[in-house]
């Protein structure tokens, strides 16, 4: 009885919320009204424009956003400001906000809970109370190692574009152009992750950032050892006032080489990772292939033996 208490205590809840939002939504705000009112006529009002968004977007979606925020302000600070460090390493999948991925480990972890409820309440072995227990935390951490995966493609996405992008930077700095309006070209060029962050960094020093401060960004925002070498580099050279030509022309090679050395590591590694499906699955399969017409004549042969 415990279980349909609990979800009939949740719909309530969520019934009384939905009802709350709906209501609060209706009633027209005097001082929204006399600023509606001075604007022209060819503005829409804003219950037309609220009619024409979902029930979601009208009040589910503020009602779990207030959720969200007040589960934020109880988490830790360092917490939040490692979230914040993984989203901007993943490049803000979604646009989502640290407290966005704090309310969906929250959710994850209550749907996690009631899967739990259920399994436990028509569990009767050992294992599958085990495995409903085991549910919460996966629950809670699934969202971070869907982060975890993108911060790794990213970064990946990252490293395969850098050398091009330097051979390309090359070209423009060596055509006539500077820096800055080469790293702007690069990004109307590409639509990748590398060519995204250059034109922040470009967007960052047109609105008043220094170029070194854009550039110290760049790497902390994408914690790359190649980029940040890069970065790095181009530091050294604003101090000393060397040529910007020939210090990419430089680490392009050593980009393309390291491309070609990290290629060479991943084609050594190969064969060892093939050994495990050709021991565990292919092998098997030819091994079966191979002797399992012969089987027969073997079981016949020793039954004649037999008798």
């Amino acid at each position: 009885m415990a279980l349909p208490s609990l979800l009939a205590g949740l719909l309530v809840t969520l019934s009384i919320i939905c009802i709350w939002q709906g209501l609060r939504s209706i009633r027209p705000s005097t001082n929204i009204l006399e600023k509606l009112e001075k604007l022209p006529d060819t503005q829409q009002l804003l219950e037309e424009v609220e009619i024409q968004l979902s029930f979601f977007e009208r009040i589910v979606k503020p009602a779990l956003q207030g959720l969200v925020n007040a589960a934020g302000r109880l988490a830790p600070k360092r917490n939040m400001e490692r979230l914040r460090h993984d989203l901007a390493a993943a490049g803000n999948p979604h646009g989502l906000s640290a407290t966005d991925v704090l309310g969906l480990k929250v959710l994850a972890a209550l749907a996690a809970s009631v899967l739990t409820l259920l399994l436990l309440r028509s569990a009767s072995d050992v294992k599958t109370r085990v495995l409903g227990l085991a549910l919460i935390p996966l629950g809670f951490y699934l969202p971070n190692l869907w982060l975890s995966r993108r911060i790794s493609a990213r970064k990946t996405e990252i490293v395969r574009a850098l050398p091009d992008a330097l051979d390309m930077l090359t070209v423009c700095v060596d055509a006539g152009l500077g820096f800055d309006a080469a790293l702007l070209k690069l990004g109307e060029k590409w639509q990748n992750a590398l060519a995204m962050e250059f034109t922040r960094m470009v967007a960052e020093m047109r609105v008043g950032v220094t170029r070194r401060e854009a550039l110290r960004n760049l790497v902390a925002r994408c914690d790359v050892p190649d980029l940040s070498n890069f970065v790095a580099v181009l530091l050294q050279a604003d101090e000393l006032g060397l040529s910007i030509a020939k210090i990419l022309h430089v680490q392009s090679q050593q980009l393309r080489m390291r491309r070609r050395q990290r290629a060479e590591q991943l084609a050594r590694q190969a064969p060892i990772k093939m050994l495990f499906p050709l021991v565990l699955l292919i092998f098997p399969a030819m091994f079966a292939v191979i002797f399992g017409p012969a089987i027969p004549t073997f079981i016949e042969m020793f039954t004649n033996i037999n008798q």
